[in-house]
C-alpha cells in the first residue's frame, strides 16, 4: 500500500481535514473528467421501495439513501442498463446471454434433427435447399448476478471535499460525525447506484465490504427490499478511527468472494487501487479464469492526483506508515511521476484480463460520468455482439 495519507493541521479548505501524506511509497491516481453541476434538491427519484429490514441491526440509525446519492442521481441512471460482456449463468429468464442454448429469442445455430425433437422448430428453408432436416437453436437469455466489492481500507478514509457539498441532502456531517466527504463515502454512493441499476433490470445484486479481509457482506438477491439492505450495510460500516489503518488485501477478498460463487457473475470492484499492481493483476486473472466479468472503478480524490500543497508540514500515513515532516515542493515532481507510472501499470494490469478500469473523481457528481460510462460500455458490447 502506498503511503498516501492525511495531513493534519493543514488549513481547512471546507473539508474538515487537510491533505494527505507521501512517505516514500509509490502513490497512485488517475485523471478524470469533471462532472456536471448538481441537480436541484429533492428526493431520490425512482428509488425502489424502502420497505424491509436493512443489513444493520434494529439499533442502527435510520438510513436515508439520499445522504450518499445526490437527488435525482438514480433517476439519471434509470434508463441505462448494466450488461455483461461474457455469457453468464443466471437462475431465471432475463436480458443477458446464457451459455445454454434452447428455443428462445435470439438465433444461435442449426443442429441436425434427432428422433423425438419438436417438429415446430424445423427449418424448412434449409430442408428445401439441402433435403436434410435441421432444427433452429436460439441463444437463451438469463439474469445476471452482480457482486459489488467496496474497499474500506485506511486509504479510503481520505477526502478534501466537504460532506455538505457532496451529500444528497446538504447535511453538513456524516452519520459518524465527519465533515469531510471521503473516498469511501463516494464509493458507497457508487455501490448503491450500481446495485440500483442491477435490481431495476431484474438482476440479482450482492455486496462485499473488504479491507485486509472481508468485513461485511449482503447475499445476492433480487427482492424489492434488497437495495435497502445494500444501502444499510454501506452506511452502517463507517471507517471507525480504531479501524482506519487497515491495509488492503484485494487478492484475499477476491478469493473469499470467488469461493462463494457457483455461477459466472459480474464483479464490480470499487477501490482507489493503492496496492501492488502485480497483486491486483493476479486477483483479476483468477476472476477471469473462473469465467467472471468485472468492472474496476478507481475512486481518487482530486488532491491525490494534483498534489497542490506548498507549505512544509507533517504528513501522516493512513495505513500504518510513520508520520514525516515533508516539504511538498521538493517531492511534487517525483510524486507525480510515480503516480503516472503506477497508473499506466494499473491500466495495463486491468485490461490484460479484458476488464474495464473507470476513473472516478470524488469531487465530481456521480450521475453524469457513471451514465456516460454505462452508455459507452453497452455500445461496445453491442458492437462486439453484432459485429
Amino acid at each position: 500500500m502506498s503511503a498516501l495519507g492525511q495531513r493534519r493541521g493543514w488549513e481547512n479548505r471546507r473539508a474538515g481535514r487537510g491533505a494527505f501524506l507521501y512517505t516514500g511509497g509509490v502513490p497512485e491516481g488517475t485523471p478524470t473528467t469533471s462532472g456536471d453541476a448538481p441537480p436541484p434538491p429533492g428526493g431520490v427519484a425512482g428509488a425502489p421501495s424502502r420497505a424491509g429490514a436493512g443489513a444493520a441491526g434494529a439499533s442502527s440509525p435510520e438510513v436515508d439513501a439520499s445522504l450518499y446519492l445526490h437527488p435525482q442521481t438514480l433517476a439519471r441512471l434509470g434508463s441505462f442498463e448494466l450488461r455483461a460482456r461474457a455469457i453468464v449463468e443466471g437462475v431465471s429468464s432475463g436480458m443477458h446471454r446464457s451459455p445454454y442454448q434452447g428455443f428462445s429469442v435470439e438465433f444461435a445455430q442449426h443442429r441436425p434433427y434427432a428422433p423425438g425433437d419438436d417438429l415446430r422448430h424445423l427449418d424448412w428453408k434449409v430442408y428445401g435447399r439441402s433435403d436434410k432436416l435441421h432444427l433452429k437453436q436460439y441463444q437463451q437469455e438469463t439474469t445476471l448476478d452482480v457482486v459489488i466489492l467496496v474497499d474500506s481500507s485506511g486509504s479510503m478514509n481520505y477526502g478534501s471535499r466537504s460532506f455538505a457539498e457532496a451529500s444528497g441532502t446538504g447535511r453538513s456531517t456524516s452519520l459518524d460525525g465527519r465533515s469531510d466527504w471521503t473516498k469511501y463515502d463516494h464509493a458507497t454512493a457508487l455501490a448503491a447506484a450500481m446495485a440500483y441499476i442491477a435490481l431495476r433490470q431484474g438482476d440479482r445484486a450482492g455486496l462485499t465490504i473488504y479491507a485486509d479481509t472481508v468485513r461485511a457482506s449482503v447475499r445476492r438477491a433480487s427482492a424489492q427490499a434488497q437495495w435497502r439492505q445494500v444501502v444499510s450495510a454501506l452506511s452502517t460500516l463507517p471507517l471507525a478511527p480504531e479501524e482506519a489503518g487497515r491495509p488492503t488485501a484485494l487478492g484475499r477478498a477476491v478469493d473469499q468472494v470467488l469461493a462463494t460463487l457457483g455461477n459466472r457473475c459480474l464483479l464490480v470492484i470499487i477501490s482507489d487501487f493503492f496496492a501492488d499492481v502485480e497483486q491486483t493483476r493476479a486477483a483479476l486473472a483468477r476472476a477471469r479464469h473462473r469465467g467472471h466479468d468485472a468492472v474496476c472503478f478507481q475512486v481518487t480524490d482530486r488532491a491525490e492526483r494534483t498534489f497542490p500543497f506548498t507549505d512544509t508540514a507533517p504528513f501522516e500515513g493512513l495505513e500504518g506508515e510513520p508520520r514525516l515532516r515533508v516539504d511538498p515542493r521538493a517531492i511534487r515532481a517525483g510524486y507525480l511521476e510515480a503516480l503516472a507510472r503506477h497508473q499506466q501499470a494499473l491500466e495495463a494490469a486491468v485490461r490484460s484480463s479484458g476488464y474495464d478500469l473507470q476513473p472516478v473523481d470524488s469531487h465530481d457528481w456521480l450521475g453524469p460520468p457513471l451514465a456516460a460510462y454505462l452508455a459507452r460500455r453497452n455500445a461496445q458490447i453491442k458492437r462486439s455482439k453484432y459485429g
